[in-house]
């Protein structure tokens, strides 16, 4: 027949028999233990009985002391921190995060869509100054250019967006735009999905933290820097090299400039330039390793290019490209694998755009490159106040042609 005593019950009478049969025996029964106060209470200690959620006394603390210890700590570390990087060189800037070139390119849809527009590389981040443009011309131009990327993917989403009827800018880097890289290509998914969180971390990190903190910048984060440590390689594996900081974001519209560090310092100069050797003298990438893809990969970039850019004119949009300076191995580079008879000038015959290449004009040469692909943060203001007018005129040209295009429907 079925026990009417429960599970507990057993459980909580065997320790008691237990106990009485060894006073029986003449065994001196343990004495119970004890835990302090402060000691979690465990299963142990409460044999037969349900677990109930652990206890934990919590000990009077100062806690307000604590506190302002803590605080008063963190806000040490982060002036040391700080100061480090001031030391270093580096100044307060804007980010150059894909948050920023969002807001930028939502211009166009709030109102802007008739304005000149800048799209490229970092060259055309770097070298053209927005101060001076607008000084010339009487006009702020609206900064899309991307580090590190081919402005095409830039071009194809500006042909697809109908508020856009201004004039365009688009500078060409060879490697770069011929070859399809897009290391920030994400920027452009990211204005069209950017949400409400992400547009107010946007900004709050524009207005509180940007424009005061030199160390907030990518290239100073702590796992960066733990990461290009000269630690020693496993088999495999090879040493970081990728692009170090270079800029200065001085607004929260994207003008930026060369780092002045990057102009002074001849061993961080030095590494900038052994950083796009790597680059020269590596294998090329599978996309590119037989002439015959090269050429291929060349071939459906200009296709690209030149369907978007049909797309604008059709729409009223002027297109001019620029071929900014580069010098030394980057330029030696650039002429072997990207010659401008095989890219630039295909570019313009296929596209039917006018184009500005540095070669063929005095006033774009002669400038300071220290790592050979930008331009100091004072030649590039020189820059800017010669190509602005040679840009101008190539607009006032085509604006030119298609008044007498309409004369004559």
């Amino acid at each position: 027949m079925p026990s009417s005593t429960s599970s507990s019950d057993v459980a909580g009478v065997a320790p008691i028999v237990e106990g009485v049969a060894m006073a029986a025996e003449g065994i001196a029964t343990p004495e119970r233990f004890e835990r302090p106060g402060f000691v979690r209470l465990t299963a142990a200690d409460r044999p037969g009985v349900a677990q109930p959620v652990p206890e934990r006394d919590v000990p009077p603390q100062p806690w307000g002391r604590i506190l302002l210890g803590a605080l008063v700590l963190f806000l040490l570390s982060m002036a040391a921190w700080e100061a480090y990087w001031r030391d270093f060189g580096a100044v307060p800037g804007y980010r150059n995060s894909n948050g920023a070139w969002a807001e930028q390119r939502r211009r166009l849809d709030a109102g802007e869509g008739g304005k000149t527009v800048l799209v490229g590389s970092s060259r055309i981040l770097f070298d053209v100054q927005l101060p001076v443009w607008e000084q010339l011309s009487g006009e702020r131009p609206i900064q899309l250019a991307l580090e590190g990327t081919s402005p095409v993917p830039v071009l194809e989403d500006l042909a697809q967006d109908p508020a856009f009827t201004g004039r365009l800018v688009v500078g060409v880097a060879p490697d770069l735009f011929f070859s399809g890289f897009a290391y920030r290509g994400e920027a452009i998914a990211h204005y069209h999905r950017q949400g409400p969180s992400q547009r107010s971390g946007h900004w709050l990190s524009k207005r509180l933290l940007e424009p005061y903190f030199a160390f907030y910048d990518p290239d100073f984060a702590l796992a960066t820097v733990v990461r290009r440590q000269d630690w020693p390689l496993r088999p495999q594996m090879r040493k970081d090299t990728r692009v170090r900081k270079l800029m200065v974001q001085d607004s929260p519209d994207r003008n930026t400039h060369m780092w002045r560090k990057v102009e002074v310092d001849a061993p961080y100069r030095a590494l900038a330039r052994s950083i796009w050797a790597e680059n020269f003298t590596g294998p090329p990438p599978p996309m590119m390793d037989t002439p015959e893809k090269a050429r291929a990969l060349v071939a459906a970039q200009i296709e690209r290019a030149s369907k978007a850019v049909a797309t604008l004119r059709a729409r009223g949009v002027r297109v001019v490209f620029v071929r900014p300076p580069s010098n030394g191995a980057y330029y030696a580079f650039e002429q072997k694998a990207m010659p401008r008879a095989q890219t630039w000038d295909v570019l313009l015959q296929r596209t039917g755009a006018p184009g500005i290449h540095f070669e063929d004009y005095p006033q774009l040469q002669g400038y300071e490159l220290p790592e050979w692909s930008h331009l100091t943060a004072a030649d590039a203001r020189r820059f800017t106040a010669q190509l602005q007018p040679l840009v101008e005129r190539e607009f006032r040209r085509q604006e030119a042609g298609q008044g007498r295009a309409a004369a004559m429907h």
